[in-house]
């Protein structure tokens, strides 16, 4: 028997060739288009979250790796290089929606220098601080097993078998007052030396590699200026974690040890990221060159080819900087 057109016809439907019907593509189309959020603080915050999110994954995983392996499995630097890895990755992720700051810290500065709105503090900042709690509940459950077995079962801030530390950041026992001023410290060369950065007046550094070089900012810092008590230098890195040990079986010890040192990862970074933000409005920005203010080079400056050779009959001359 011969096929018949109507059978030839059935068989093109399920030719794996055969273009996709309209219908389908319009309902992709309208599903995509259904799920973008056209809210601008929504998507921003969004971004915000996703970008903790992944900053603490990183930096967390590596810190429970290295603690709970005794240090078989990765050293002091792994955490440094995965905190760095985690900044980096997201504000490639990121920065196209919001800016990839991070850092409650980090927005209260550019809040202070006006480029980003005050009413984007608040929402920015609890965006973040649930991206890193989610961040530290994943982590937890990933090295539950480690976790369990490293510290015997007892979750605790104090001795040999801690594992608080894994999430948020402690004091070393000996510490004093230095521990605040660290926290001052570190965060005011993190906003100093990214400022910088995108200054079209300056030589700035390409846009595509900003994420990059933060990158690697933050992986100086740590390297540097975290033995006393971790490099926390983000509000939002330190107390998502410490709430979320809160809730998971550390108790309220995470808040009430080393007299509420708590308060020193949460109020001191913000502290230095104004002062950091403030030196570099005195010392570099105001003196960079305006764009459209005429620069006068003196002629008797000796090799200038401006130099006056008693042609001129005034001494400087004024060129528009281009």
């Amino acid at each position: 028997m011969t096929n018949s057109p109507a059978g030839e016809e059935k068989g093109k439907e399920w030719d794996e060739g055969a273009p996709v019907p309209r219908t389908w593509t319009h309902l992709q189309m309208a599903t995509m288009k259904a799920l973008k959020t056209r809210n601008a603080l929504v998507r921003e915050c969004m971004a915000e979250l996703l970008g903790t999110f992944v900053l603490l994954l990183f930096g967390c995983s590596a810190a429970a790796q290295v603690k709970t392996s005794r240090e078989t499995k990765g050293q002091y630097l792994s955490v440094n290089m995965a905190f760095s890895v985690g900044v980096m990755s997201a504000m490639y992720l990121t920065k196209g929606i919001s800016g990839a700051h991070l850092n409650p810290a980090v927005t209260l500065s550019f809040c202070a220098l006006g480029q980003v709105s005050w009413d984007r503090l608040v929402p920015y900042c609890l965006s973040q601080l649930l991206g890193a709690y989610i961040a530290s509940g994943l982590v937890y459950l990933v090295y539950y097993d480690a976790i369990m077995n490293f510290s015997g079962g007892v979750l605790t801030v104090y001795g040999p078998n801690e594992t608080a530390s894994i999430f948020a950041t402690y004091p070393s026992e000996f510490l004093s007052l230095g521990g605040v001023l660290w926290q001052v410290v570190g965060t005011s060369m993190l906003m100093l030396c990214i400022l910088g950065l995108g200054e079209q007046r300056n030589t700035p550094a390409p846009s595509d590699l900003i994420p990059a070089i933060v990158a690697v900012i933050v992986l100086g810092i740590s390297m540097s200026m975290s033995g006393n008590c971790g490099a926390a230098i983000n509000p939002a890195r330190d107390l998502g974690p410490r709430l979320f040990t809160l809730t998971a079986g550390w108790g309220p010890e995470v808040f009430t040890c080393y007299n509420y040192w708590f308060w020193v990862p949460l109020v001191a970074p913000c502290i230095g990221a104004l002062i950091g933000t403030l030196l570099y409005q005195i010392l570099i920005s105001l003196h960079l060159p305006d764009p459209a203010e005429p620069e006068r080079v003196c002629c008797r400056t000796p090799g200038s080819r401006f130099e006056n050779k008693g042609i001129f009959p005034f001494c400087c001359i004024t060129m528009i900087r281009r």
